[in-house]
């Protein structure tokens, strides 16, 4: 009988293990494998060069701009969509319709997202500068994703307007699962809603709230998609919206150091893991059980 049982689990795994090493695993170990030659995506006989690509990484300028930016936003997106999406979760909590309004982006695609927006900033006939000059406040319009000083911040406004919906769902879930009993109870002793929610209900809420920081964390690791469709270049003007993935993809696809790229590749996975290991960390708090 049990080995029965474990030549079931044995055929039932193996197709879908196998189709995972040949299509996730194994460009992973490719990867690693290029970073240390010079392949240019052509030559079947690449040149191993050692760690001369991870050196060049610390001298470039464009991925040292890119990784400063992903630094900002790595403090600013996933502060600020925790932020947004715990007080509406608060505020419509037992109320679904405005649950459904608030997930619709993320039945976008990232590049419907971006092309929207990038109407939304157009400078002559956009529909931000439009609601500007609609409440007398010309002096207010800009270029936005044109001026060096706002383009990084215009992107990051997109980012978090894009995130918020589905951590509004995630945090209302967890709140529905917090005992009306025990709310009841803090209120009655003369608790008001923000200490219920600051000791009771975040509190038992936490384990969502740091699924959403290591989530959050890796996505703004990334922003390239955007970046690529909304900004000028892309990564400009300046190099003032340059990200890591963007470098990236440039060093591959248009200037054919495929090596060099893999190299950054590893970088940022290598930074992503880190990131996620320390949110886990700084994020940890005790458990709390309920009675």
């Amino acid at each position: 009988m049990r080995h029965g049982k474990y030549r079931f689990l044995v055929g039932a795994l193996i197709v879908p293990l196998a189709l995972y090493g040949v299509f996730v695993l194994s460009p992973y170990l490719q990867a690693f494998q290029l970073a240390f030659t010079n392949w240019n995506g052509v030559d079947s006989a690449p040149e191993f060069t050692g760690l001369d690509n991870f050196g060049r990484l610390w001298s470039d300028p464009l991925f040292l701009a890119g990784l400063r930016h992903n630094g900002l936003m790595l403090l600013v997106v996933p502060l600020a969509v925790i932020a947004i999406a715990l007080a509406l979760a608060a505020a419509t909590k037992g109320t679904r319709v405005y649950r459904v309004v608030y997930f619709f982006p993320q039945l976008l695609s990232v590049a419907i997202i971006a092309v929207l927006w990038q109407f939304v900033y157009t400078p002559n006939s956009g529909l931000l500068n439009g609601a500007l000059s609609a409440v007398g406040l010309d002096s207010w319009r800009r270029s936005w994703l044109a001026e060096p000083d706002l383009a990084l911040w215009c992107v990051m406004i997109v980012l978090i307007w894009s995130s918020v919906g589905f951590y509004v769902v995630l945090f209302s879930a967890a709140m529905e699962s917090v005992p009306e009993d025990i709310v009841e109870a803090a209120a009655i002793d003369g608790a008001g809603p923000v200490t219920v929610f600051r000791r009771i209900t975040l509190p038992l809420i936490w384990e969502s709230v740091q699924v959403g920081w290591i989530y959050l964390g890796i996505a703004a690791l990334d922003g390239f998609a955007l970046v690529q469709i909304m900004t000028v270049g892309p990564g400009g003007p300046d190099n003032s919206t340059e990200v890591m993935g963007l470098g990236l993809y440039r060093t591959a696809f248009a200037f054919g150091k495929f090596g060099y790229a893999s190299a950054m590749g590893v970088a940022i996975f290598f930074l992503t893991l880190s990131i996620a290991v320390l949110l886990l960390r700084v994020t940890k708090r005790e458990r709390v059980e309920l009675a």
